[in-house]
């Protein structure tokens, strides 16, 4: 399966490594240009491209940047995204004190829902759970004892199960989250995000959701990792996550 990533950071460059051992073709985009992640790309067993070859000729793209740079992102399509390809979107919306907060998803609006708006396309919501450093060190066969799962949300079952099935190809269990509409129970500040989960945990973690409480949550979740006196480990993070949703 031929698969664009855009975005070059942790997580991106990660899936790309991941995807590409599982003898994915897999070609990596970013904000700037294939110059700029020629090496990430070819440690990954990728090939670096720009956005708009990202979303030709592939069969799914992952959207691995923050939810505040979709509108760039847009922007940079010079002619949209084709309408077979598959869209996963693996970013999180975290506000910033320095940025204009997105009005729909400060009232309630799902992030990937949004995403979906900006770019005029179905999503599915997958990947945005797992810190980079678990995606790219826990992964089990199938099977195995302790194999932790990821929620994928979506309106479309063929599509969700095409992006389980990546899911299981990197190490992990897919969990059918539900509709794109559901989709706000994996987003930060809920049980499900950072918590490293196995399946039956993370369905108990998806049942627990609580919209009115997760951003509240998602910034104590940030002012505690402020708080650490050393830098913080991934552990760290897990561990803060957990421990704030009594799991």
């Amino acid at each position: 399966m031929r698969i664009g990533i855009i975005g070059a950071g942790q997580v991106g460059a990660t899936l790309a490594r991941k995807l590409s051992d599982a003898r994915h073709s897999v070609l990596l985009a970013n904000s700037r240009s294939p110059a700029s992640i020629a090496e990430i790309a070819e440690e990954a067993g990728a090939r670096a491209v720009t956005v708009d070859a990202a979303v030709r000729d592939t069969d799914v793209v992952i959207i691995a940047i923050p939810e505040r740079s979709i509108p760039l992102l847009r922007k940079r399509l010079v002619d949209g995204i084709p309408d077979h390809l598959i869209v996963v979107d693996a970013g999180n919306y975290y506000p910033s004190a320095s940025e204009a907060p997105i009005a729909a998803i400060e009232n309630g609006m799902p992030e990937s829902q949004w995403v979906a708006q900006q770019l005029g396309k179905p999503v599915v919501k997958a990947f945005n759970t797992m810190l980079a450093n678990s995606l790219g060190t826990k992964g089990k066969p199938a099977g195995e004892d302790g194999r932790i799962a990821l929620p994928v949300s979506g309106d479309g079952p063929g599509d969700k199960k095409i992006v389980i099935d990546l899911i299981d190809a990197v190490g992990f269990d897919g969990i059918d989250a539900g509709s794109l509409a559901e989709s706000w129970r994996q987003q930060p500040g809920n049980p499900a995000c950072c918590s490293d989960l196995q399946a039956d945990g993370l369905r108990l973690a998806l049942s627990r959701a609580d919209r009115t409480t997760a951003p509240h949550l998602r910034d104590l979740i940030l002012q505690k990792i402020g708080q650490l006196r050393d830098v913080p480990t991934f552990e760290d993070l897990i561990s803060i996550n957990r421990a704030v949703h009594g799991l």
